[in-house]
């Protein structure tokens, strides 16, 4: 029994398993990350006004991708059009020609490309891009990012809530800083198994993935022993999402988190 107990135990260590002091997590450690650039105050989340604003600032940035009809990624975090354009539709069936019809939040700002963010950074400062696949184009849209990013000299990482990405990329791109964003599933999502909520809250598709960092919710952060491990054993880099005080932001960075803010500025 007691061999049975250890075997389980050692099979849940590894579950964990990430890598650690990559060279690339140095270029992306010692910033503070702009959520969707900084925005407010009537600059548009995900708009070139909000990432200007964040590089001006000395600020890094996280942003959403979703890949479009025509091949190209679109800068935008919901699949849906309405909360952010005021108009229905999905961003997937649109094309870079359609994106000028697509005001930001009543502004006179529009959907960005990609191309026009990493054009502005040009490695000035460090990007966290962040994959949203939606029925199931993972592939493809991992792999247009990573097209994107070949001749890119700045400091970025790439993470998903999706572990298809995560994966894809260690079989595909293994050179490229990956991470998987997680939080307590049995908190937020009604979509999902019970078992898949477990594997993913715990980080049990580590050993899948191999993750350089774990991004998670900062109110989750310490709602499990298996994201402790995974700091203080393997040493997986954390980063986390959303600090929305100067209090918070000073707890995760005392704790060693690379923390994504949003609604004020550290």
């Amino acid at each position: 029994m007691l061999k049975l107990l250890l075997f389980i135990v050692l099979l849940y260590l590894l579950a964990l398993y990430g890598r650690r002091d990559r060279e690339g997590l140095k270029g992306l450690q010692g910033w503070a990350y702009a959520h969707r650039g900084l925005h407010g105050d009537g600059v548009p989340e995900n708009s070139m006004a909000a990432f200007r604003a964040a590089l001006d600032g000395g600020y890094g940035i996280e942003l959403d991708v979703h890949l479009m009809a025509d091949g190209n990624l679109a800068v935008i975090h919901d699949s849906l059009l309405n909360r952010t354009t005021g108009q229905a539709g999905r961003i997937e069936d649109l094309t870079l020609e359609d994106l000028k019809d697509y005001p930001l939040e009543g502004t006179e700002e529009i959907i960005p490309e990609f191309s026009q963010v990493l054009d502005l950074f040009a490695g000035k400062a460090p990007i966290i891009l962040e994959l949203k696949p939606v029925d199931g184009n993972y592939a493809p849209l991992a792999q247009t990012a990573c097209d994107m990013l070949k001749d890119y000299r700045g400091a970025y990482c790439i993470e998903s809530f999706d572990p298809r990405c995560i994966i894809w990329l260690r079989k595909h791109r293994p050179e490229i800083i990956r991470g998987q964003l997680t939080e307590n599933y049995f908190k937020s999502r009604t979509d999902l198994g019970d078992i898949m909520k477990f594997l993913l809250t715990h980080n049990l598709l580590n050993f899948l993935t191999a993750p350089d960092f774990i991004a998670y919710r900062f109110a989750d952060r310490n709602a499990t022993i298996s994201n402790r491990i995974c700091r203080s054993l393997w040493k997986i880099q954390g980063v986390t999402w959303t600090i929305r005080s100067q209090e918070d932001f000073d707890t995760a960075v005392a704790e060693g988190w690379l923390p994504i803010f949003e609604g004020f500025r550290p």
